[in-house]
């Protein structure tokens, strides 16, 4: 590990470690299902790949975006790939953190201990979510050994082949049919970075400027991992949201000009997750047979949770806003295809300032007011 001043602020290997020791086992699979699972998903992220690009028109016919890799993983793997992936990102802001961490005794301390601290309590954030997702596109890939990426370093898709099929036994559905349904959505993903070249760079440089605009005591943020760890440990009790009402990690650091920040970062991200649902549905009566079963039964098992204390841990990390990103970005993206339909829509993707705002996610008709009555004056 690189150090400066004689330690990390984040054990980034103790976080691997300790992620990769809590994390729950994936379902009971004999080694001859695995395979047919890992084969099966990877022929999915390829026949999705050519109806995402009928369906969305993002694609010019006869052109090909820069490839991808697909990699079918395991919860360990995927907890390997981000890890890399937040090394890189938040490196500055950890560079910028270290540099205020105070000096004498206090700043020894937290220079030797503070790392390891970090670590395991990252670690265990990693391995509650590591069951949880079932497929990323990683945008900000840096390429690994064991986890390739895209030639620039940034873009891999991951299908997490465990949490697949633990999700659709325990939702009874066809698994051949779910399998295809995942990889649609994150296909859509792959989709949108690969086929809008600037999109990657801008959303790096907001997040960069979100994380330039951090001015907190590192002691302070670690306090506050700490409470996100003790509350997945149980050491904290059910439903209590504590002095700050249960808000989010990010919600608990942002100054004003973060808040502005996030609000931008917020409409593009529920543009892409609403666009990718909204895809998976449009396609899915073609392809996916039981697509209403599946959708229906899906849509439940994300407004449920898994008890309180999960439900206290998705609003501590933020989750519950990336479920409203879902639901208000589907609504937006089908009301702008329902009144100018798939080509007027995609406009979006013409410039960071085609985007829309947060105000015009949950008022579509504003959207189209703005980039279409522009456009044709």
């Amino acid at each position: 590990m690189t150090s400066i001043g004689g330690a990390e602020m984040v054990d980034w290997n103790l976080a691997v470690a300790t992620a990769t020791r809590l994390v729950r086992p994936g379902p009971e699979i004999s080694r001859e299902e695995a395979r047919e699972v890992v084969a099966e998903l990877r022929r999915h992220a390829k026949a999705a790949e050519e109806h995402v690009r009928s369906f969305t028109r993002m694609i010019p016919e006869g052109t090909e975006p820069e490839d991808t890799p697909v990699l079918v993983v395991d919860r360990v793997g995927w907890i390997k790939a981000n890890v890399a992936g937040f090394r890189e990102l938040l490196r500055p802001l950890l560079g910028k953190m270290q540099d205020r961490r105070p000096g004498g005794p206090g700043g020894a301390v937290l220079g030797a201990v503070g790392g390891k601290v970090t670590g395991v309590e990252v670690g265990m954030l990693l391995s509650f979510l590591a069951s949880r997702v079932l497929g990323q596109y990683e945008t900000f890939a840096p390429a690994t050994r064991e986890l390739p990426a895209s030639a620039d370093g940034g873009g891999r898709l991951l299908l997490v082949a465990p949490n697949i099929v633990h999700v659709e036994r325990e939702l009874e559905v066809d698994p051949h049919d779910f399998r295809l349904w995942v990889a649609l959505h994150e296909e859509t993903h792959r989709t949108q970075f690969t086929g809008v070249p600037w999109l990657r760079d801008h959303l790096q440089g907001e997040i960069q400027s979100f994380l330039d605009e951090t001015d907190v005591d590192p002691m302070t943020l670690l306090e506050r991992l700490r409470e996100a760890a003790q509350s997945l440990a149980g050491g904290r009790p059910e439903g209590e949201d504590g002095e700050d009402g249960g808000r989010s990690l990010v919600e608990l650091v942002q100054t004003p000009a973060q808040r502005e920040i996030l609000g931008r970062l917020t409409a593009v991200m529920s543009l892409l997750e609403g666009h990718a649902d909204y895809v998976m549905d449009g396609v899915g009566p073609e392809v996916v047979s039981s697509v209403g079963e599946i959708r229906e039964k899906f849509q439940q098992r994300r407004a449920r949770g898994a008890g309180r204390l999960d439900q206290a841990l998705r609003k501590l990390l933020g989750l519950d806003a990336k479920l409203r990103q879902y639901r208000d970005g589907e609504r937006f993206v089908r009301a702008v295809v329902d009144e100018v339909g798939m080509d007027g829509f995609n406009r979006v993707w013409t410039s960071p300032n085609t985007l829309p705002t947060k105000a015009e996610i949950e008022k579509p008709a504003d959207w189209i007011a703005r980039v279409h009555r522009k456009a044709e004056s």
